[in-house]
């Protein structure tokens, strides 16, 4: 099996390059399943309806959440209805809207594939354990999937890197999100896990993070809030992995680092 992970889609530059090239990319590696970070496809914050259904018909099969998968209120009106989309598992038990993870049978295996969402803690919002967590979903996960893949939105590298040797051996990959920038650390771990620290991104490349760059600087200059933009016009960075994965055993195999400028 072939997996493509795509890093967080910021905005309208990062849509239209999916719109654009996912699907000769796709079909050049011989991809199974294609996961992508979606917390900020609208606007460089949330998700709304419109930007999911560009994202899924350019060929993302499963979007994740992150920190910022409230941000937009249209969320709400479709979260439960569209199984694709997952948001972070660790919420508290009181946020019912959604689901931390979703099954996905590919079409030329029947091969089952699950796919968690977690969110870290340092640096970050005060969730639910994401170790403990990642327990009960990983077993809940492995009655019904043959592989699990995680995508763990965190900001410390030492949450991420101490989440892939938690639950090295016992999932297929450990992919970090959130930071928007690759990471040069991607290897298979002792037990046979494909691990990376953070996939990187798809938006604006000549910008911070992938929003314009006036903001951010205005807002370390000034400690003042500054509304943050992105750009529709600009070079498009592309961040992502593709992960080999033995069918049989589960197993990594291979994890290489994608990164176009376009």
């Amino acid at each position: 099996m072939r997996l493509l992970f795509i890093g967080d889609i910021v905005g309208k530059p990062g849509r239209k390059y999916l719109k654009k090239y996912l699907p000769s990319l796709r079909e050049t590696h011989n991809i199974d399943l294609t996961v992508a970070n979606a917390e900020n496809a609208a606007g460089g914050a949330g998700l709304t309806e419109k930007a999911f259904k560009e994202i899924n018909q350019s060929g993302v099969d499963i979007l994740t959440g992150g920190n910022h998968t409230w941000d937009q209120k249209d969320i709400f009106n479709f979260i439960e209805r569209e199984k694709s989309v997952i948001r972070p598992a660790n919420y508290p038990p009181q946020t019912t809207p959604g689901r931390g993870s979703a099954v996905v049978e590919l079409e030329r295996s029947n091969l089952k594939v699950g796919v968690l969402n977690l969110l870290g803690r340092v640096f970050m919002e005060h969730v639910d354990c994401p170790f403990r967590v990642a327990d009960e979903a990983v077993k809940r996960l492995k009655e019904n999937a043959e592989i699990i893949i995680v995508d763990f939105h965190a900001e410390a590298t030492s949450e991420k890197q101490a989440m892939g040797w938690y639950l090295n051996g016992r999932v297929s990959a450990v992919v970090g999100t959130h930071s928007h920038v690759q990471t040069a650390d991607q290897r298979i771990l002792s037990g046979n896990t494909a691990y990376i620290t953070d996939v990187g991104m798809v938006g604006l490349y000549d910008a911070i993070l992938g929003v314009d760059r006036d903001g951010p600087i205005k807002r370390f200059l000034t400690q003042l809030p500054c509304k943050f933009e992105v750009s529709s016009t600009g070079k498009t960075v592309f961040n992502a992995v593709i992960i080999n994965i033995n069918e049989r055993s589960g197993a990594a195999e291979a994890i290489d680092r994608i990164f176009e400028v376009c």
